[in-house]
């Protein structure tokens, strides 16, 4: 970064660098739109800026808490908040339970026939596989974090798996370590990694090889589905595996690396002292160049 620019930093809000000429432009803005509320100079801002999201929309709960953040640092003077939204997180609902067919089902992965994977995310059958996964996954149902896409998966319109995925945890050393990018480089390009939060085949359904078999095929799919609704493809997948529960051996079968271990200690821990199981990071190119993309700085 320039030197001269450094030197005249005010701020750095999710690895955007705000100057005193940005602050200038940010109080003209609020002079010029008196009356607005800090909704409306957020989108205006953004729009001034183009700074959007790569599927064209305009970042603007980013640029909400930027503009706070120079607010509380007295840099600016925002409009006083008119309306203080409920937290959706907390008052979320637990997915209600479904009905689907129980019947155990056992064969091979040929006799099951053809499978089709169905993203879910903004569909009616959403609630399926939040229902599903809240009732038969060892971790219950969490709602993703960030970008995000749910897939079924149906052997003759049954369902027989689920598969939640979201974006990539900011800091995650084994698998920084692996794919050996710069904070720079991790700043740019996060959003091509996509996380695997839930992935559960139905407990009735025992059916050898399905497991590696649907990594695969998620494996081809997950990519141009996420430039579909996101804008941008993903280049790496990861997830984590219990230890203490299972191998991840689904996983390895798919060709999925092991990269190392968490420290069981989660992104805000108070102290350094492990607070949770230790689980191994798994991780899976989608493109062979994965590292030269993802470690482009600008």
């Amino acid at each position: 970064m320039d030197e001269v620019l450094l030197m005249d930093e005010v701020l750095r809000h999710r690895g955007r660098v705000v100057t005193r000429a940005d602050v200038q432009f940010i109080r003209g803005l609020i002079e010029r739109e008196s009356g607005a509320s800090r909704r409306t100079l957020s989108q205006k801002l953004c729009e001034a800026w183009d700074w959007r999201q790569p599927n064209g929309a305009l970042r603007d709960m980013v640029c909400r808490g930027l503009m706070l953040s120079l607010h509380r640092a007295g840099h600016i003077e925002l409009p006083a908040c008119r309306f203080v939204p409920n937290n959706p997180f907390l008052q979320r609902a637990r997915p209600e339970p479904v009905e689907v067919e129980s019947t155990p089902l056992e064969c091979t992965l040929a006799q099951l026939g053809a499978l089709e994977l169905r993203q879910v995310r903004r569909t009616q059958d959403e609630k399926l596989c939040c229902g599903l996964i809240e009732e038969h996954h060892y971790l219950r149902y969490t709602q993703p974090v960030g970008e995000q896409l749910k897939y079924v998966v149906f052997a003759a319109q049954r369902p027989v798996a689920c598969f939640t995925w979201s974006s990539a945890p900011r800091h995650l050393g084994a698998r920084d370590r692996f794919i050996g990018w710069s904070l720079a480089a991790r700043r740019r390009n996060l959003a091509l990694i996509a996380y695997n939060s839930r992935f559960l085949i139905l407990p009735w359904v025992r059916v050898p090889h399905l497991a590696s078999h649907l990594l695969g095929r998620m494996a081809r799919t997950l990519s141009g589905d996420w430039h579909r609704v996101y804008g941008h493809p993903i280049h790496f997948a990861e997830t984590f595996v219990d230890l203490e529960r299972n191998k991840g051996t689904c996983y390895r079968a798919a060709n999925w690396t092991p990269l190392g271990v968490t420290t069981g200690r989660g992104k805000d821990a108070p102290t350094w002292e492990q607070n949770r199981s230790i689980k191994q990071v798994l991780g899976l190119p989608l493109v062979r160049d994965f590292r030269r993309r993802l470690q482009v700085e600008s």
